[in-house]
């Protein structure tokens, strides 16, 4: 019986990672531990530990001891900040960690870098151009000519973290200012790119030593909280769609062998279209499971959630059809309440149309 210890228990994706990782497998044991003691009176984990939060100098001591005192086989870290300090200091932990080198952790949590690590090697990703100050603004409106919208977005962090389209100079620089001044994001975190106005995936995938073990797509369709952003939009579907999108997959497997021809560990994958109709990587979540896990465990063949912590503690894998297929099941999200997962046949079941 395996025992796994998952970062962030309590908040949304920590909860969701836990749902999935019981349904796939409700043998395992399910410890928990989070630095806020409010989130972590949530968790559905079995067993819960207050810790310090992952900037704390004494956070992976702390994550070794937990992990000692449970016994745990696995680590599986929940956000960011968590992947990049558990992925810095591996080799401390007595226990297994299955990641992407450090290396690719942190290159893809750089959102400049990606793109123009991908757009180097023929991986569609969009045109970007970093910031140093203000005064860059304008030059980069230049180089991006002919676009009647430009994206201005931080290029670090998750949750679309300062992004909105614009449309001058003046705008991004005004926005750009505004979160300088009230939030303390100084305007070299910026970036100027390539609006994308296609369609909306993401593709959740896991990997081990170079071969895909497998994917999974949906396709954004709302957005929570969208109504309130400036730009309409959010990382977190209020309505997703699961989809059939091989190109999606290609532009994905290209992207990871890119990243480490020999990786291991998850890649979820955010694209939209551009003008041609092609995805293009907008973000790379590394080493992470997406939010929208739920969709991609409770659907289809196979569970990603089940294949990551099999591979990780080293099970044999054979799954003949990596792209796991399941189309038109539609996730719908909302807050304080559970998402549903229902298929298109379903959608009416139960509803009296009086329209």
């Amino acid at each position: 019986m395996a025992r796994v210890l998952v970062t962030g228990a309590g908040s949304g994706l920590g909860n969701n990672v836990i749902r999935s990782l019981r349904e796939a497998d409700p043998s395992l044991t399910i410890v928990g531990c989070h630095h806020d003691r409010f989130e972590l009176k949530k968790s559905l984990a079995h067993h819960q530990y207050l810790v310090p939060p992952p900037d704390h100098s004494d956070y992976i001591d702390r994550l070794g001891r937990l992990a000692r005192r449970e016994d745990i086989d696995l680590v599986v870290p929940t956000r960011d900040a968590h992947v990049r300090v558990v992925s810095r200091h591996r080799a401390r932990l007595p226990c297994r960690v299955f990641l992407p080198r450090h290396r690719v952790v942190e290159l893809c949590q750089d959102k400049y870098r990606v793109s123009a690590f991908l757009r180097g090697r023929g991986v569609p990703a969009p045109l970007t151009y970093p910031l140093r100050t203000l005064g860059d603004v304008t030059a980069a409106f230049r180089r991006l000519s002919g676009q009647r919208r430009v994206w201005c977005r931080v290029r670090r962090g998750s949750g679309s973290l300062g992004a909105t389209p614009v449309t001058t100079p003046g705008q991004a620089t005004a926005w750009i200012r505004y979160w300088r001044e009230l939030r303390g994001v100084p305007p070299s975190e910026f970036t100027l790119c390539e609006y994308l106005p296609g369609r909306d995936f993401g593709c959740q995938t896991v990997w081990h030593e170079g071969r895909m073990l497998l994917a999974k797509t949906f396709e954004r369709l709302a957005y929570f909280a969208g109504e309130s952003q400036p730009s309409g939009v959010s990382s977190v579907a209020s309505l997703a769609r699961s989809v059939v999108e091989p190109g999606v997959v290609d532009v994905c497997v290209a992207a990871v062998r890119a990243f480490d021809p020999r990786g291991s560990g998850l890649y979820c994958i955010d694209l939209k279209e551009n003008h041609a109709g092609v995805p293009c990587i907008t973000d790379v979540n590394v080493g992470r499971f997406s939010l929208t896990t739920g969709l991609y465990d409770l659907i289809g063949k196979h569970s990603t959630a089940d294949l990551y912590v099999r591979a990780a503690l080293g099970h044999s894998i054979d799954v003949s059809a990596p792209y796991d297929e399941a189309p038109d099941y539609y996730l719908v999200r909302d807050v304080d309440t559970l998402p549903a997962i229902v298929h298109a046949e379903e959608l009416f079941e139960g509803i009296t149309d009086l329209r």
